[in-house]
C-alpha cells in the first residue's frame, strides 16, 4: 500500500530536505516551483524547484486551529 502524502502549499511550515533548513511556503508558481522565507523572517526568502523535497511540518490548516485554541 502505497501512502499517498499531501503536497505542501502556500502557508505550510515545511522542511526543506536539500537545503535543510525550516520555512514557510510564500508562493507557487505556474512553472510548479515553491518560494519559501525562513520561519522568523520575512526576507531571504529561497526558491525550490518542486515539491518533492519538502516535507510539511505544520499545516495551515494545524497552525490555524492551535491559535484558535483547538486539539
Amino acid at each position: 500500500m502505497t501512502v499517498t502524502r499531501p503536497k505542501a502549499w502556500v502557508g505550510d511550515q515545511v522542511h526543506d530536505v536539500k537545503a535543510d533548513k525550516e520555512g514557510v511556503v510564500t508562493d507557487v508558481k505556474s512553472d510548479g516551483s515553491y518560494l519559501l522565507r525562513p520561519l522568523y523572517m520575512w526576507s531571504l526568502t529561497w526558491t525550490v524547484p518542486n515539491a518533492d523535497g519538502l516535507e510539511i511540518t505544520e499545516s495551515r490548516e494545524e497552525q490555524s486551529r492551535r491559535r484558535r485554541g483547538e486539539s
